[in-house]
Parts: structure tokens; C-alpha cells; sequence
């Protein structure tokens, strides 16, 4: 089910406590005090386009942090993955591990995909933005990955 016809702007954000890199646990309520937070679904560490997307938000990190935005990323990999994927390309924020896709099905980027072929399911790559009150402000159902962070901070700076 795609993520645009599973959730829509202005609904509560499904809550989730997921393990992850650098530290154990995340829940999206702790992080929604801050601020806005930035959930963006990747397929798989340490791959071209997920390593892009990765670095962009790193290389914007500090436009985010200035927003009071919390960035969290999310894959089915585990947190030695993450940590792996984290230590290579230096990234400061953190990585959360939805090793059995419930958070990913709950968000409706758990799809079947279609590779040369052969059908599997996996995430498709999508970010949704959540204001400080829980509610999604923005969602980019199938995101590419050129241009979209910048995307994303206009779309966390219009929330102010």
C-alpha cells in the first residue's frame, strides 16, 4: 500500500519505540518535545542512493538542528548494520532498526517491489515530516533522492 493512500497530512503520526544507532531505544513521543521530527524510510545501508540520501541530511544537519528537527532514519537492517553504515560516512544522526517492518507497514512503505523481474517486498523510500504535535505536516510517498533534503528543510522551515 503506498504510503499516500495509507496516511494523510494533518492525522496523528503512528507512534513507534524502535532500537537503534547510537543509542538503544527511540520513541517518537520523547523526540516530538524538541521539535519537529524527520522520519525518512531507506531500503538498505551502505547502498548508492540510500548512502546519498544519508549524507544530504548529514550535510544539512545543522540547518535541521537550527529548526529544532529531529532527523530519524529508518531501514530494516539491524543496529550493527547501522552502526557500521553510521561509522563509514560519519553520520551524526541516528538509525533506527525495523527489523520486522511493523513500523515500516504501520507507515505503508513495506511494498512489493518488482527488480528485473523478481518480486519482493521491501521499503520504498519515503519521508514524512511530523510537527511538534504529532500530526504529519508533509509526506513525500516515493521520494527521489536529488533535491529532497533541500525539499525537507523548506518544508520544516514553513512549519515555524
Amino acid at each position: 500500500m503506498p504510503a499516500s493512500t495509507h496516511l494523510e497530512v494533518g492525522k496523528s503520526a503512528p507512534k513507534f519505540t524502535l532500537p537503534g544507532y547510537p543509542d538503544a531505544k527511540y520513541r517518537l513521543s520523547e523526540a516530538l518535545k524538541e521539535g519537529p521530527v524527520v522520519l525518512y524510510f531507506y531500503p538498505r545501508d551502505d547502498t548508492p542512493g540510500c548512502t546519498k540520501e544519508a549524507c544530504g541530511f548529514q550535510e544539512s544537519l545543522s540547518r535541521f538542528k537550527k529548526l529544532k528537527a529531529t532527523i530519524f532514519g529508518v531501514s530494516t537492517d539491524d543496529v550493527t548494520s547501522h552502526e557500521k553504515f553510521a561509522a563509514k560516512y560519519e553520520l551524526n544522526f541516528p538509525l533506527l532498526a525495523d527489523t520486522d517492518h511493523a513500523i515500516c507497514e504501520k507507515y505503508g512503505v513495506w511494498v512489493e517491489k518488482n527488480m528485473y523481474g523478481k518480486k519482493s517486498m521491501g521499503v520504498q523510500r519515503a519521508t514524512f515530516l511530523i510537527g511538534a504535535d504529532g500530526k504529519l505536516a508533509h509526506i513525500w510517498p516515493k521520494v527521489k533522492v536529488d533535491g529532497h533534503v533541500d525539499e525537507v528543510a523548506e518544508a520544516v522551515k514553513s512549519l515555524k
